[in-house]
């Protein structure tokens, strides 16, 4: 990730429009800020998902995740699982480990890809 062409400037995230993306099971809220130029952009989200979301594809793109609310069950292509909690985070880079996200009970993400 390369940070460039971004003025300081502030985002008042309760202001942003929210999208909804349907999940397998669940959907989820986004609320998105883009950044940068067409070469590198950057996108930051909020995201919420749904209790019992499960996401309805394996992502292979590099994200910083940080666990706002709630519990995010990510499991790897290889089987690997992983729980964030409330302050933890993942960092995973473009097209190294595929993941598929799901919350038993609803979380509250920012992400940064």
């Amino acid at each position: 990730m390369n940070l460039s062409s971004i003025p300081f400037c502030t985002t008042d995230w309760s202001q942003i429009e929210p999208t909804e993306h349907q999940g397998e099971i669940g959907m989820a809220l986004w609320r998105t800020q883009h950044f940068g130029d067409d070469a590198q952009p950057i996108r930051v989200r909020i995201v919420e998902y749904s209790a019992g979301y499960l996401a309805d594809h394996w992502c292979k793109k590099g994200h910083v995740l940080f666990c706002l609310e709630g519990e995010l069950h990510t499991t790897l292509e290889d089987g690997r699982s992983f729980i964030l909690k409330p302050g933890m985070s993942y960092q995973v880079a473009d097209n190294a480990e595929a993941h598929q996200s799901s919350t038993p009970s609803g979380a509250k993400l920012f992400i940064v890809d």
